[in-house]
């Protein structure tokens, strides 16, 4: 290593610990913070005044604000000022404006509000909608076609936003047939409560009775079942019968088109097709059959970028290459253009020997390193080639790094443990910075094992580049062992922790499943029970042995139970086998087409990322090409009780 890379090195570890002085003001810090969380003003204004020099300092200095901020006295306009301008551009001074604009918002503060709100460099969906109504509220009629086009797409759901479309519908800039296309999305969602909401604003004459309303979403078969012969009359009547119907196909689409054969005659052209795309959508989920023949009873009818995307799949499902192409064509040009439909297109002229116009659509995704990428270059005969080693860094990069306070404040966090407001630190200090700068800062991550920050880090550089830090095998002494002794393969193993975990070790779901390889409690009891482990409580799920022991032991047990297929398998560590199970189709499946036709989101995207991670890392533990396809295979046909 050249001398002024070692000498930079130096540099950066005397200026993080010259910067957290010897840790020894560690105390006052995390005093601070329960002081914060438990309310206890006293302690707080005391440990703020006594300003110590320590890194973590502003963060005592935010957390008496932000307690400022929530007391019901006027708010200390000139000690935030000072505040966001001495840590200006930091995710401290981020925050505190978001706080501070809540409590303007609360307080109908509008002219404050837009005063304050430019700063802000990444509003949340909240302030966002807040915005617009502080426009709204002072005459400012730019917002309204900005708002139309959100509610159009279903967007800013928050309650925030609601202001601002009750006063857009009172003031006729949104009428009737805008509310009942936003209620039947919202209908068709899992927050069908929040149609109610919208039929609330309509104008009496229009508007269903709120009361037969609640009686539909009760119970939506018995509200059709009771339908009196003369329903169809008015509109209001028609879209509660079409709601139940939609909420009855959620659940059970077959069910729903037995309902809506006895009553299709009763609705119009463009209400029969809504149904159809509804049915369509919601049996493909459900792995009917129909659900092909009834997206094209659809026909042209408009619909959301979720039942586009499924009626692709289904016409997947059945293997019909026109039906694909016609699907994908059928797309806006910006969902043709992602990687998925791209590839899948290109299959569909490939099936009906259009190699040229294939060629062409493989040729725009092939060098991508991600599951379609890989795909497309095997289809143009090319398998991914074990990756350069690269990502030196200068010694200009790493000083630039040393010297970035975000950094710094983030690694303090880290060894405090405050994990989220590590990460919130470290990616701030990451936006607009060049790949030389990212790849310094993916290195110190690495150097202080904090392997997530060090992968997702290396991921925002050259997609082509610095695996051997997108790509990190920690904890190899644990796993290898355990790989062999299930007869794994090293390779899936450390692709499905690092979609896991990011080798996390103390890592934990919202669902409550902990560690390296995210087992969850009850599936670490029971695989504890089959592989006779002793003495097994929860609490060993903390240990990264026990972690994966445990993890490594599920692998072998579902592929054993899921015809040894790591597709299969991947999917049923993610979602259970019985589903991974329930999923296959009648007949043999391409293993691209199950993995894409997969139900749930986190799931399929899962698969697909496991799949393509096992790849890369054979290829690096191998140094040999690998195929997707060969490790996607087919997809063995579901037994008859299966269903």
């Amino acid at each position: 290593m050249a001398k002024g890379l070692w000498a930079a090195l130096a540099l950066v570890l005397a200026g993080l610990t010259q910067g957290a002085h010897g840790q020894g003001g560690d105390d006052r810090i995390l005093a601070a913070r329960d002081a914060v969380r438990s309310g206890d003003r006293a302690t707080l204004e005391r440990l703020a005044a006594e300003r110590e020099p320590h890194v973590l300092d502003p963060y005592v200095r935010y957390w008496r604000l932000v307690n400022i901020l929530g007391r019901p006295e006027a708010p200390p306009v000139d000690e935030l000022n000072e505040f966001l301008l001495r840590e200006a551009d930091s995710v401290l001074a981020e925050r505190l404006r978001s706080d501070w604009l809540r409590r303007m918002a609360r307080e109908y503060d509008w002219s404050g509000f837009l005063k304050v709100y430019p700063d802000l460099r990444e509003p949340d969906a909240e302030l966002r909608c807040v915005q617009r109504n502080a426009r709204l509220e002072l005459g400012d009629l730019t917002v309204v076609d900005e708002v139309r086009a959100r509610w159009m797409e279903l967007a800013d759901s928050h309650s925030a936003c609601e202001p601002v479309f009750r006063t857009l519908v009172q003031a006729g800039y949104l009428g009737s047939d805008d509310l009942w296309w936003r209620a039947r999305r919202q209908i068709d969602s899992r927050s069908p409560s929040n149609a109610r909401t919208t039929l609330s604003w309509m104008n009496a004459a229009d508007a269903p009775a709120l009361a037969d309303f609640d009686r539909m979403m009760k119970s939506p078969a018995a509200w059709l079942d009771r339908l009196p012969p003369n329903f169809a009359v008015s509109r209001a009547s028609r879209e509660l019968a079409l709601a139940a119907l939609v909420r009855i196909a959620r659940e059970d689409a077959s069910s729903a088109y037995a309902r809506f054969a006895r009553i299709e005659e009763r609705f119009g052209a463009d209400e029969r097709a809504y149904v159809y795309a509804v049915l369509g959508h919601h049996g493909s989920l459900q792995g009917v059959p129909a659900a092909v023949r009834w997206f094209r009873a659809a026909g042209k009818t408009p619909m959301s970028a979720e039942q586009r995307a499924w009626r692709v799949r289904a016409e997947l499902r059945v293997e019909d290459w026109r039906g694909v192409q016609a699907a994908v064509e059928g797309m806006t040009a910006a969902e043709q253009a992602q990687p998925e439909w791209t590839y899948w297109l290109a299959r569909a002229y490939a099936a009906q020997n259009r190699s040229p116009e294939a060629a062409a659509l493989y040729g725009r995704i092939a060098t991508l390193p991600n599951f379609y990428g890989m795909l497309a270059a095997e289809e143009l005969g090319s398998l991914f080639a074990p990756p350069v080693r690269n990502g030196n860094v200068t010694a200009e990069d790493i000083a630039r790094v040393d010297a970035d306070p975000g950094l710094r404040r983030a690694l303090a966090l880290y060894r405090l443990d405050m994990r989220t407001e590590g990460m919130r630190e470290w990616n701030w200090s990451l936006r607009g910075q060049d790949d030389g700068f990212l790849i310094a800062a993916a290195r110190l991550a690495l150097r202080n094992e904090i392997y997530d920050r060090a992968i997702n880090t290396a991921e925002r550089t050259d997609p082509q580049a610095n695996y051997d830090l997108r790509f990190l095998t920690p904890y190899r002494q644990l796993i290898e062992p355990q790989v062999r002794q299930q007869g794994l393969d090293m390779a899936w193993v450390y692709g499905l922790m690092r979609q896991e975990s990011r080798f996390i070790a103390p890592a934990r779901s919202s669902s409550g499943a902990q560690g390296l390889m995210q087992v969850m409690p009850a599936t670490g009891k029971w695989v504890a029970r089959k592989i006779g482990l002793s003495g097994y409580n929860q609490g060993m799920l903390a240990d990264p042995n026990t972690n994966v022991l445990l993890g490594t032991s599920y692998m072998r047990l579902i592929l054993e139970d899921l015809d040894e297929h790591p597709v299969l398998a991947s999917a049923g560590y993610n979602a259970g086998p019985g589903r991974a199970r329930k999923w296959r189709d009648e007949r043999p499946l391409e293993g691209a087409i199950y993995a894409e036709t997969i139900p749930f989101d986190e799931t399929r995207d899962y698969v697909k990322k496991v799949m393509t991670n096992a790849v890369i890392y054979a290829a690096m533990l191998e140094s040999k090409p690998q195929s997707l396809k060969a490790r996607l295979g087919t997809i063995s046909p579901r037994l008859g009780t299966e269903r």
